[in-house]
């Protein structure tokens, strides 16, 4: 059965979406902070997590990749009412191009002296998904998936599939990559069932083309 049945079979909305890139964060296509000073990664980060409040220890031993979702994560959720769904009803749903190679390459070169144990748990690119979900307690489908480019309507027609035919009511998905030239972009929607209350859109093809691009 192709995965584009399933795309009319309810109308999932997009409650909030987070990007984050070298340039700025945005919220819903909002600038929130923007990196004036060009900040490298790991001084941005510094600043996010600063700057919107984030208290977690564990964020400063994690990979480039998991830090970077990390915070996308928490911005998206942050006025989340995180009882309104059961644990096994919320799912993630990430992908990107690189998969792990940024932290991949760094526990190779440790090799060569000794290698290091808190690098290389970070060698699987859905070790950022796994971080997000014990956060914030997400208990249902966790799933990494990597692909040339952003495929949207893949994207689009997996989740309707999780929607309909699973007790899934909730999904954080989209984008995390931090790359072996350190370019990085997070890109995470808030997708939700059921149609009602405040939303940005409806979680279409179209819809999710525009929005990514801001």
């Amino acid at each position: 059965m192709p995965l584009h049945y399933f795309e009319s079979m309810n109308n999932p909305v997009i409650r909030k979406y987070v990007s984050v890139d070298n340039r700025s964060v945005k919220v819903n296509g909002t600038g929130l902070l923007l990196n004036e000073q060009g900040a490298d990664f790991g001084e941005f980060m510094k600043q996010i997590y600063h700057s919107c409040s984030i208290s977690y220890l564990k964020f400063f031993k994690m990979d480039p990749q998991s830090k970077l979702g990390f915070v996308a994560a928490k911005i998206l959720l942050q006025d989340d009412d995180r009882d309104r769904f059961e644990p096994e009803e919320k799912a993630i749903v990430l992908a990107n191009s690189a998969s792990s190679l940024n932290t991949d390459e760094k526990y190779f070169e440790s090799i060569n002296d000794i290698p290091s144990p808190a690098v290389f748990v970070y060698t699987l690119p859905n070790i950022v998904a796994g971080e997000i979900c014990i956060h914030h307690n997400l208990k249902g489908e966790n799933t990494f998936f990597i692909q040339e480019e952003s495929d949207i309507q893949f994207m689009v027609s997996y989740l309707n599939i999780l929607f309909n035919t699973t007790s899934t009511r909730k999904v954080i998905a989209g984008w995390v990559e931090v790359d072996l030239a350190d370019n990085y972009r997070a890109f995470l929607m808030d997708v939700e069932k059921e149609n009602g209350g405040e939303s940005q859109g409806n979680f279409t093809v179209d819809f999710i083309h525009q929005i990514f691009k801001l």
